[in-house]
């Protein structure tokens, strides 16, 4: 049994980290790093089982150029929305690879954390029941699993929290109190199900960790990519120039405008999502917070 990550980023090592202290684990990623256990990509990718920890934007074009389907068994550990297609990242790994050898990695867990040690817990969602049980026997004690069947809830989940952790950011950034934040949470946690119900998602995954856990995480803490988004956004620096201080993807970016897209095209009322897409795009956030009060 071979275990391989595919991406070196602080998530990718993060969880190569966490399942080497069980198990042979290797890693990869396009350009060569000074890490441990740092092998080639035709050697990782000859592994049995596979965790992607690949920015959801590049995953399409990546499986395209670098993927053969040879069996593998794929931990998808990446949470967005394409933006160009509208497509769920189920719907990106169904084309490339069988989907009862797909899991999806979901719940509140900073790369940081999981690189200390620290009590985390995380949810493996698939349809098959038995790879879910396969993954998780990777983890170790301090990184808790739980195993669930809803892969478009985790999904939802994992993309609608960081546009929100972005509004979130912007709330705090404008000085608008732990009133408005609170109650920006609780809203988005409402419009992120209203979203997820659409597509068929289960209610119990919007008030566990997939949720709930993971808004409250990534919506409340500067730890978070996009809630740091927000806040350089609320003090008026350009996203270029964010994007360029980050060095890292903040998914909540592109998802914004996927969510928009998908919830005009399904008719989903969803108007934080709505004015962080427009915010983005270059709207006053301080002619948002008035929207959305007036709303």
């Amino acid at each position: 049994m071979k275990i391989a990550v595919i991406g070196a980023g602080k998530w990718g090592q993060a969880l190569h980290f966490a399942i080497s202290k069980n198990f042979p684990c290797v890693i990869t990623s396009r350009h060569t790093k000074d890490i441990p256990n740092f092998v080639t990509l035709e050697e990782a990718l000859s592994a049995e089982y596979l965790v992607f920890a690949l920015p959801a934007q590049i995953v399409r074009e990546w499986l395209k150029e670098n993927f053969i389907y040879s069996g593998q068994k794929v931990l998808v550990a990446a949470k967005g929305i394409e933006q160009k297609s509208g497509d769920f990242l189920n719907e990106v790994f169904a084309q490339f690879i069988p989907t009862q050898n797909i899991a999806f990695l979901s719940g509140p867990s900073f790369a940081s954390e999981v690189m200390k040690g620290l009590p985390t817990a995380v949810v493996i969602n698939s349809s098959n029941e038995v790879l879910a049980k396969e993954f998780a026997a990777f983890f170790p004690v301090f990184l808790k699993t739980y195993i669930s069947n809803d892969v478009i809830g985790a999904e939802v989940c994992g993309a609608y929290k960081n546009v929100l952790a972005i509004a979130s950011g912007i709330s705090d950034g404008l000085c608008l109190g732990n009133n408005a934040r609170a109650s920006l949470i609780a809203r988005g946690l409402v419009e992120m199900r209203r979203f997820g119900k659409h597509f068929g998602a289960q209610d119990d995954t919007f008030v566990g960790l997939s949720g709930a856990g993971d808004l409250f995480l990534t919506a409340s803490s500067t730890l978070s990519r996009n809630y740091r988004v927000g806040l350089f956004l609320a003090q008026g620096k350009s996203l270029e120039m964010i994007l360029e201080e980050l060095g890292e993807v903040a998914e909540g970016v592109f998802t914004a405008r996927a969510i928009l897209n998908l919830s005009q095209k399904h008719h989903i009322y969803t108007p934080i999502a709505h004015e962080i897409a427009l915010i983005l795009e270059g709207k006053d956030p301080k002619m948002s917070v008035k929207d959305l009060l007036a709303d």
